[in-house]
Parts: structure tokens; C-alpha cells; sequence
């Protein structure tokens, strides 16, 4: 992918969240007093909100050490510091593109800059998608076997939302773990389609989509290896990765608790945004935007009450998604000055 398409497409994704943010706003504000959000806004607790910003931190930072870790494991020198921006780099262009799909393939467009070898870092990429989505589909299938009553009461305006966000999560893991412990199979199951497509609509890409296939199908058989000979470090990245996710939960509680919210614990906090994230996760929508929002009113409304529920999402919408947006978007560039020219 050279830098001018790549330019092109940058455009063209911030010209579709600029726009999906303006709707966005336009429903939030929509007939809302602004003199009295301000009100409540301004005496938010400063100290909350410089802490939310590091537990942000801790989330982008939070893949950067995994990043590390397994670039070290697979025996690549990868730099501390490139590992951050890569994470950076990831984080922006899944935040702008639909179902975050254009994190990885930036990720990828930097590692291969740093000279690391593209099926490594392929492998360590689906290594880090699996446990990501691994982390929801866990909490998710918690909270709707166990049924929680406090958790199920307030989450019963979204339950459509959380069950179609726990059907899409479980089938995306499902079939990314296929692929990686059972690669013959689902390569067999894929390739018939393709052909059968093939034959019956004389499909011109047909042939060059199965070449992609079976090279996609030797990516995935390397991470069955790798799964099956590095179980513990496998299991830890997993724990990491909880961590991270928690990190982003907690900002809600801090947002909370910046504007003078006590009601609910820090436990019933984490758990609904972490429902929130569970419903939006694999919406095609960059960020979530627009429905997190919703989701959001429709849960905390019962916690903050109808007067703080607006100025609890505008701080924790605004921190654990702008606020990070922003730094990652300042980090991208850095990526680029740093990495992206350093063959020019």
C-alpha cells in the first residue's frame, strides 16, 4: 500500500467520522440545556478526570506490552518504544473505521517499516484479536448465564443489544479459533464455497481469492503451533489483556465519581460499560458511536439519575473514547515522522 493511497484513505475515513460524530452530537444536544450540562460539568472533580486520562493510557499502553512480549517470544527485536506506536497507530484507525477493521492492517503497514517479518507479526496480530474479543465473549456469557438481578435490572432496556453483541462475539471467536486448531477443516469448508460461487455466478476473483486462501491458511496454522507450545504465555496475555479492558471500564466509575455520583459500586460500574462494549463491539459503526451513546442513557439513567446521566457520558465518552482518540491520532503522526519515513 503505498503513502499517497493511504493518504487517500486516511481522508476519506476522517471525513466519514466527522461526519458520524456531527450526528452523533446532534442527538445528544438535541433539545438539552447547555447552561445546566455546563453547570454540572464544571464542578467535575479535576483529579478524576488526570486519573481517567491515565487509565486511557493504560488501556493503549496495555497492547504495547503485549506487542513486546510476544515480538520477543517469536525472537524479533522489536523496539519498547515502536511497540507503543503501534498500539497508538492501532487504536486511531480502529476508532475511525467501521467494525474497527483498519487497526490491524495500519499495525502491519508499521511493522513492516520496522523490518519485522510479516507473518510474525501477522500471527502475533491474531494472537492479540483472539484474546481481545476472548476478554468480551468471557464477560459477556458470565453476566447472562449467571444473571446477576442488580446487573440484569439495569441492563434490561438493552438486552436485545447484549445478546446480538454476545451472538456476534461468540461467532467471530468461534470462527477465528476454527481456523487456528482446526485450519484443514475450515479451509476445505471455505474453498468449496468459493468454488461453488465460482462455478455457478462465473466469479473472475474466484481463483485469486482461494491463493489468498491458502496462504491465509498457513498464517493460522502457525498460530495453532504457537497456541498448543506457549499455552502459559498464551493464558497470561489473556489476564494482560482483562487488565487492559478494566483499565477503559473504569473510567465510567471515575466519570461517576468526578460529578458526585456514588450511587452504584465500582463493581456494578465496570460490569454495565463492559455490557456496553459486549453489544457495540462488532457493530460496524467506527467507534460505536451513536448507539454507545444510546446504550449508555438507557443503562446510567437509572444510576445517575435523569439531571447527571449527560454529563456522566459527555466525561466518560469523552475521555475513554476523544480524549483517546485524540492522543492516538498525535501518536499516529509521530509513527509516521519516525517509522513510516524511514526508507525516504
Amino acid at each position: 500500500m503505498t503513502a499517497l493511497k493511504i493518504n487517500k484513505k486516511v481522508v476519506l475515513e476522517a471525513v466519514f467520522l466527522i461526519g458520524i460524530i456531527a450526528l452523533t452530537l446532534y442527538s445528544i444536544f438535541h433539545e438539552q440545556d447547555p447552561a445546566a450540562i455546563w453547570a454540572c460539568l464544571r464542578g467535575a472533580d479535576i483529579r478524576y478526570l488526570i486519573g481517567s486520562v491515565f487509565l486511557v493510557l493504560a488501556f493503549v499502553l496495555g497492547e504495547s506490552v503485549i506487542l513486546w512480549w510476544l515480538f520477543r517470544t517469536s525472537g524479533q527485536k522489536a523496539k519498547a518504544s515502536h511497540c507503543c506506536l503501534y498500539s497508538f497507530v492501532g487504536f486511531f484507525f480502529s476508532a475511525i473505521t467501521p467494525s474497527a477493521s483498519g487497526g490491524q492492517p495500519m499495525q502491519l503497514y508499521f511493522m513492516k517499516k520496522d523490518k519485522l517479518p510479516l507473518s510474525v507479526s501477522t500471527l502475533i496480530l491474531l494472537i492479540v484479536t483472539i484474546t481481545y474479543k476472548m476478554v468480551l465473549v468471557i464477560l459477556g456469557l458470565a453476566v447472562l448465564v449467571i444473571r446477576p438481578p442488580v446487573v440484569m435490572h439495569y441492563l434490561n432496556p438493552i438486552l436485545f443489544w447484549c445478546y446480538l453483541g454476545i451472538i456476534l462475539n461468540v461467532i467471530c471467536v468461534w470462527v477465528m479459533l476454527a481456523l487456528v486448531f482446526h485450519p484443514d477443516w475450515m479451509h476445505r469448508m471455505v474453498a468449496a464455497i468459493i468454488d461453488l460461487v465460482t462455478r455457478i455466478f462465473h466469479w473472475k476473483r474466484g481463483i485469486k481469492l482461494r491463493e489468498r486462501l491458502d496462504g491465509a491458511m498457513e498464517k493460522y496454522s502457525q498460530a495453532a503451533a504457537f497456541f498448543k507450545s506457549h499455552k502459559i504465555i498464551v493464558l497470561q496475555v489473556l489476564v494482560i489483556t482483562f487488565f487492559q479492558r478494566g483499565c477503559l471500564f473504569l473510567v465510567t466509575v471515575a466519570a461517576c465519581r468526578s460529578l458526585g455520583v456514588t450511587a452504584g459500586s465500582i463493581g456494578l460500574i465496570v460490569l454495565l460499560q463492559g455490557m456496553i462494549s459486549v453489544a457495540v463491539d462488532m457493530l460496524p459503526l467506527p467507534g460505536g458511536l451513536g448507539i454507545s451513546e444510546k446504550l449508555f442513557k438507557d443503562i446510567f439513567v437509572q444510576v445517575c439519575t435523569k439531571k447527571y446521566t449527560l454529563p456522566v457520558m459527555i466525561v466518560s465518552r469523552g475521555l475513554s473514547f476523544y480524549v483517546q482518540l485524540g492522543i492516538s491520532a498525535v501518536m499516529t503522526v509521530v509513527a509516521y515522522l519516525r517509522i513510516g519515513t524511514k526508507d525516504k
